[in-house]
This record gives structure tokens, C-alpha cells and sequence, in this order.
């Protein structure tokens, strides 16, 4: 038997298997980390792609709104933000008339403290932040109709400065395509109404993981950001410990399609068969700090195991669910089949998360490792194990003693895709 240790919150969980079951452990290339992201990031943002560098397109006098994430995606905002502002303040643009914009979307918003750990003290006390809160009307402006009917409406705070400067990572998303790039803007600085018509149509064939060329939702998010057009990009990508592997900085569609390839290169899991058992781990806090987070793992394992198979999910889950609005279509529904016809029927953010959780449940048994209570993990179709010994135990009662296996202790990040050649 061999030992597994696995990220689970802020610690790690353990298990043994044997290896002879084991068809792939699934992780992102080995790609060299930055040696010294702070220069990377001066240096990609001097010479931008398909874009005049900052100190050319920013002159005094004028406003500056900057778009970072929440605490739910790592970008290491602390790391690259200072050199952003400095470089900006460099050319006599007072702090004064900076200001930061959370990308909160739909979730909560942030307390003071997590805005200051978000971006460091030092850019706490010099620029002015503020969440977006996107059920508060008052804080919105609206700009018109996208082609698709999506009505877009953006912060008040970004509208109104001279240029807006997107950042955040970039990752695989499931219905998005891929994160970063437009996504700071919009849904990260809308209001409920656009991000609502624009996530219905996660219904569409072409919305899907890594696909932006055809995906409604892209080119609708795109045509919404046109008309509060971005002037800036910096996106980042991450390994799984959280350090630089390279920076992309410039237009926010040229820059950030670059970046996407990218990921698409790193991130990227060939699998030569789908397994009877897939076990993932979201890879620790803030990846499964809810089912909101843990359900991109999900989607992810979802990828890799057989139709009738099962998957084990480490994921703490120490917020639970991470939407009210996700627990009552699931107390109201009951089954992955209700679900669908009711969010298709009436689509709301929190609702939406439900059908995309309970869908993959038709593929497969979804067993959760986690700190929530065994019945209301059991309420959202989850088979609930208090550890992996448990999970393992189920898992074998279903599928036999001798399950093929595949593990994905990267769960959020790896997106297995299966590669001709046929089983082993």
C-alpha cells in the first residue's frame, strides 16, 4: 500500500491505496516558477501585448479604477498590484485618484480585513477600495443591451474613472471557457440583472470548459465590456502552490487569449481512459472553502471517471454551501432532473450552481469528504464520509475491491482530457 497526503482547508488528509489500481495521478506540467515575479510583472507590463504600455496610455489628471479579485480566486493580487500603482503614480497620477473595485460578482461581499490582506497593507492605506455589491442598485450604471439581450450594467466606481485596469488569474471555467481577462469586468463589477441573463445561457452546448471562440457566454461578456471598454490587463498564472509561472499584461482580449493558451498547455491532463474511481482534492483553502468553490473540482473529475462510476472529493467546506439560494432550490427539488427544469424554467445565480452540481451527479456517485453535517451534505445529493477512510470504504462497496483508479490532487486546476489510444 502506498501513502497519499492530500490538501484538505488548511491542512491535509491521508490515505493509503494500492498502487496497482493507480491508471494516473493526474498534476499540472512542471513549468519553472518565476524567479522574481516583481520584475516579470514590470517587464509585461512595459511591453504589453497588443497594447501602448501603461505610461503612454495614463497621463495626470486622470482617474484610475483597478478590478481585483475576491479571496475565492489566488491571483497573489499583493504581489503585482504595487508595481501596477507605482507605475501609474510614476507619471503623476496622485493616489487620490486610484481607486480599487473588488470583483465580487455574485458572492458575499469582503470585510476590511480581507480587502487589506487581498491587496497588502501598503496599497490598503494609500488607495481607497470598495466592494461590489450587485444586488444594491444605486451603485450601478447602466450602458444598453448586448445583441443576446443581457442588459449591462457596471460599477459606478469603474464607469466613472478614465481607465480601468483588469487583473486577476487565470484558470479553466466551466462555462466560461476560461477565468481572468473580461471576467474582472464582467460578471466581477456588474450588477445581479447582467450576470443573471448572461450565466442562463450556461444551458448552450458551447459554453463549456475551455472554449471561448462559439461560447454565447464569452461573446456576450465581451460585447458587455466593449461598451465600458477596459484600458489595461494584467492576468497571472499559478501553479497549484500558488507561485508565478508567468505574467500577461496588455490589451484585456489580446493579453489574456494568450494566457488562455497557455493555461490550456499547463493545466491540461491527457488521461488514456476514463477510471471506475476518480479521488480529487480541490487543493486545500480557499478552492473548497464552499461547494460553490469545490464544485469547479467537479466539473474537472467529472472529466475523468466512467458513467456509472464514482467520485471522492476532499473538500472542507467550512462556509457549507456558499449560497442560500443554492440550498433552497435543493430543499425545494430534491433530484438533478427537478433541478434542471426548474432553473431553466426561472434562471437565478445560487439556482444556477445547483443544476451545475447536481448534473454531473447523473454520470456519476459523488462521494464528499468535508466538515459539514452528514444530512445536509445528503440534502444536495452528496454521499457524505467523515474521512477517506469512509469515502474508500463506500467507494469499494460499490465498485468492487479492485476499482481503476485516477487521482487528481489538483483537482480545481487539472482538466483531464481523454486522448485517443483507447483503455490500457
Amino acid at each position: 500500500m502506498k501513502q497519499y497526503h492530500y490538501k484538505y482547508g488548511h491542512g491535509q488528509m491521508e490515505f493509503s491505496l494500492d498502487p496497482a489500481l493507480v491508471k494516473a495521478e493526474l498534476a499540472i506540467k512542471d513549468y519553472p516558477v518565476l524567479a522574481d515575479p516583481v520584475a516579470a510583472v514590470e517587464a509585461a507590463i512595459r511591453e504589453p501585448i497588443g497594447a501602448a504600455p501603461l505610461w503612454e496610455i495614463v497621463s495626470p489628471g486622470q482617474t484610475v479604477a483597478f478590478i481585483v479579485n475576491d479571496p475565492t480566486r489566488v491571483a497573489n493580487t499583493h504581489v503585482f498590484l504595487p508595481v501596477l500603482i507605482d507605475e501609474i503614480h510614476a507619471v503623476g497620477v496622485p493616489y487620490d485618484d486610484m481607486c480599487i473595485v473588488f470583483a465580487l460578482g455574485s458572492h458575499r461581499l469582503m470585510t476590511e480585513a480581507e480587502m487589506i490582506e487581498e491587496v497588502g497593507a501598503d496599497v490598503a492605506a494609500k488607495i481607497k477600495m470598495f466592494n461590489s455589491d450587485c444586488k444594491d442598485p444605486s451603485q450601478f450604471q447602466y450602458f444598453g443591451e448586448t445583441s443576446r439581450g443581457t442588459p449591462v450594467y457596471f460599477h459606478k466606481k469603474v464607469a466613472e474613472a478614465d481607465h480601468i485596469i483588469l487583473t486577476g488569474s487565470v484558470v479553466h471555467h466551466f462555462f466560461s471557457g476560461f477565468g481572468g481577462g473580461r471576467k474582472a469586468l464582467f460578471p466581477g463589477v456588474a450588477a445581479y440583472e447582467t450576470i443573471r441573463k448572461n450565466h442562463s445561457m450556461m444551458f448552450d452546448p458551447n459554453a463549456v470548459i475551455g472554449k471561448l471562440d462559439g461560447n454565447p457566454i464569452y461573446h456576450d461578456q465581451i460585447e458587455g465590456a466593449e461598451m465600458c471598454r477596459p484600458s489595461f490587463l494584467l492576468n497571472v498564472v499559478l501553479n497549484e502552490e500558488k507561485q508565478f509561472l508567468k505574467v500577461f499584461a496588455g490589451h484585456y482580449i489580446n493579453a489574456h487569449r494568450e494566457a488562455c493558451a497557455f493555461v490550456d498547455e499547463v493545466y491540461g491532463a491527457p488521461i488514456r481512459q476514463e477510471t471506475d474511481l476518480v479521488i480529487a482534492s480541490c487543493g486545500g483553502y480557499p478552492k473548497d472553502i464552499n461547494i460553490y468553490q469545490l464544485q469547479k473540482t467537479m466539473d474537472n473529475a467529472w472529466c475523468a471517471v466512467r458513467e456509472g462510476g464514482v467520485v471522492i472529493i476532499l473538500g472542507e467546506c467550512e462556509e457549507g454551501s456558499g449560497s442560500a439560494q443554492y440550498e433552497k432550490m435543493m430543499l425545494q427539488c430534491g433530484t438533478p432532473e427537478a433541478v434542471e427544469a426548474t432553473v431553466r424554467q426561472d434562471f437565478q445565480i445560487g439556482a444556477h450552481k445547483a443544476y451545475a452540481v447536481t448534473r454531473l451527479m447523473k454520470k456519476a456517485e459523488f462521494i464528499l469528504v468535508s466538515g459539514m453535517d452528514p444530512d445536509f451534505a445528503r440534502m444536495l445529493l452528496f454521499t457524505p464520509a467523515k474521512d477517506m477512510q469512509e469515502a474508500l470504504a463506500l467507494a469499494y462497496a460499490k465498485l468492487g475491491p479492485a476499482p481503476s483508479i485516477t487521482l487528481m490532487p489538483m483537482g480545481s486546476l487539472t482538466v483531464p482530457r481523454l486522448v485517443s489510444g483507447g483503455a490500457d
